[in-house]
C-alpha cells in the first residue's frame, strides 16, 4: 500500500502565497477588513498576502471550536432585526441563530460578524477566509445543535494580531484559512479505520486516548512545525491508533510523543513523530516513528509507521 492510500481524505496542497512584508497598507487593510480577509494595495497586487512581521509564510493547522461573535452593538442590533424577519418558533437559540446565518439573504451578517477560534477553551485566532465565498464553512461550524465534544480543524496563514476594534477589544493572531473541516469527535473516532483483528470495545477507547494526548499536548495552537504535524496525524493517519491499541493490547503505555526534526531534511522541512511505548511490567521501551513534510501549508506523510531506534 502507498502512503498516499494511507492517510484519511488528503487535502489537495493550496498554491503557495508570497510574503509582501514590505507593504504596510496589507497589514492594516488586512486587519481592519472583516468582510473581505484581506484588503486592496498598490505593492505589486500584494493584496490579500499574509505578512506576519517576521519575513516568512506562517503556517497554521489548528484543532479546536468555532464561534460567532458579536464586533459592536450595531451589529448585534442588525442581527436581532434579521431574526424577527426569519421563521424560527420552536426552535432553540442556537438553532435560531444557525437559522438565521443559513438564509441566503442575511449572508452579510455572516461576514459582519467576528469569528474567533477557541482551544482548549482559550480564545487562540481570529478567522478570515482568503476566498470570500468559504464563508459558508464558518455557518456550518456553528451547527444547529453544537455538542461538548465537537471539533474543527482550521487550516491556513497566521497573519498579525488583530486591531480592539475588530473584535470587541479581542486582540489574538488572525488565520486567514483555506480550509475547515467540523465534526463531532464521536464522528471522527468510529471513521476511524479498525484492524481487522480488534474489536470496537479494544480500539475505541485507545484511539480516543491517544486523541485526547494530542489535544492535550502543551500550548497546541497549531502554528509550530511540531504542533502542526501532531495534529495532521490526529486528524489524517489512522495507523497512529492502530499502533496504540495494539500496544495496550501487549499490556504497554503511551510514555511520549516527541517531534525532531528529520535528518533527511534538506530542501524540505521534515520531522520525525516519535511514539514510545513502555511495557507496565519490564519497563522496556519501544519507538516507533512517522514522517512528514511540514514545508508547505498542507502537511503530507513522507514514511509511514515504523520502528525508531536512537542514534
Amino acid at each position: 500500500m502507498n502512503e498516499q492510500a494511507e492517510t484519511m481524505d488528503q487535502p489537495v496542497n493550496a498554491n503557495d502565497m508570497q510574503v509582501a512584508a514590505s507593504c504596510p497598507e496589507v497589514r492594516s487593510n488586512m486587519a481592519i477588513s472583516p468582510q473581505t480577509g484581506g484588503g486592496s494595495c498598490g505593492c505589486g497586487g500584494a493584496a490579500g498576502m499574509i505578512p506576519n512581521g517576521t519575513g516568512t509564510i506562517s503556517y497554521v493547522y489548528a484543532i479546536g471550536r468555532v464561534e460567532a461573535r458579536f464586533p459592536n452593538l450595531a451589529a448585534e442590533k442588525e442581527f436581532a432585526q434579521a431574526t424577527g424577519r426569519t421563521e424560527t418558533a420552536g426552535k432553540t437559540d442556537q438553532q435560531a441563530f444557525h437559522a438565521v446565518l443559513s438564509e441566503r439573504q442575511n449572508r452579510y451578517l455572516v461576514r459582519q460578524l467576528c469569528w474567533v477560534l477557541t482551544i482548549q477553551g482559550l480564545e487562540t485566532y481570529l478567522l478570515q477566509p482568503r476566498d470570500p465565498a468559504d464563508i459558508d464553512m464558518l455557518v456550518d461550524a456553528t451547527r444547529p445543535a453544537p455538542a461538548p465534544n465537537d471539533i474543527d480543524v482550521v487550516i491556513g496563514l497566521r497573519g498579525p494580531i488583530a486591531p480592539p476594534e475588530m473584535c470587541n477589544g479581542l486582540m489574538v493572531p488572525i488565520i486567514v484559512f483555506d480550509q475547515i473541516y467540523s465534526f463531532g469527535r464521536e464522528t471522527l473516532i468510529k471513521a476511524i479505520p479498525r484492524p481487522e483483528k480488534m474489536t470496537d470495545k479494544q480500539f475505541g477507547p485507545a484511539a480516543e486516548e491517544l486523541f485526547d494526548r494530542i489535544m492535550q499536548m502543551t500550548d497546541n495552537a497549531g502554528a509550530t512545525d511540531e504542533h502542526r504535524a501532531l495534529n495532521y496525524l490526529a486528524m489524517r493517519y489512522p495507523a497512529i491508533y492502530a499502533k496504540a491499541a495494539e500496544e495496550y493490547g501487549q499490556d504497554c503505555s503511551l510514555t511520549g510523543v516527541e517531534v525532531r526534526p528529520s535528518p533527511l531534511s534538506s530542501g524540505r522541512n521534515i520531522v520525525d513523530v516519535i511514539f514510545s511505548y513502555t511495557n507496565r511490567n519490564t519497563d522496556f521501551t519501544e519507538k516507533y516513528f512517522v514522517r512528514c513534510d511540514m514545508t508547505e501549508e498542507f502537511p503530507f506523510l513522507v514514511a509511514k509507521m515504523s520502528p525508531y531506534y536512537d542514534r
